[in-house]
């Protein structure tokens, strides 16, 4: 993009996006953790060795960058989006049986592949540089864990997924 911006005169903003989630998501760990426990609400699989860690970006703090970057000028311009922080796999899965109001769950790790990677191409570890996007004035309003939970608590209200019965705790 940049190349070809460059070549033809015209302006570029490349926003680079952590994990976006939220409402309405159809893809990733936590539909994907939502249908498993749907399934089997005792058991829980998770790719890899759990300790993948990234950073979850809530879907309106990602539009709210968008919107900013209409303002951003520059004949090629680069920034990064996401939280400031980053959630590792089986909290995430923690999370997604606690607002599914599941107790005693346990949690069974693959051990993936290539150093606990869930599988060939997962990332181990993400967290993306937001000072420049911050520095002209875009702050995500929720961490990792917050978005990650919200994301679910809306999948989960959506698909009629919740349980009765009382929040209790997870087994690992």
């Amino acid at each position: 993009m940049t190349a070809y911006a460059r070549s033809y005169g015209f302006d570029a903003l490349i926003l680079r996006l952590a994990n976006v989630v939220g409402p309405r998501s159809r893809h990733g760990v936590i539909p994907d953790f939502v249908r498993k426990l749907k399934g089997n609400p005792r058991e829980l699989e998770i790719l890899g060795d759990g300790t993948q860690r990234k950073s979850y970006l809530y879907v309106s703090d990602c539009v709210e960058s968008l919107l900013l970057g209409k303002h951003l000028g520059g004949r090629v311009e680069v920034f990064n989006v996401g939280s400031e922080d980053q959630i590792d796999v089986v909290t995430i899965a923690k999370v997604v049986a606690e607002e599914m109001g599941l107790d005693d769950v346990e949690l069974k790790v693959t051990g993936g592949v290539d150093g606990g990677r869930g599988w060939v191409g997962d990332v181990k570890d993400m967290l993306l540089d937001i000072s420049k996007i911050k520095r002209n004035g875009w702050r995500p309003r929720f961490s990792s864990v917050e978005s990650v939970r919200m994301a679910a608590r809306a999948l989960i209200e959506e698909t009629g997924t919740t349980s009765s019965r009382p929040v209790g705790r997870v087994m690992t």
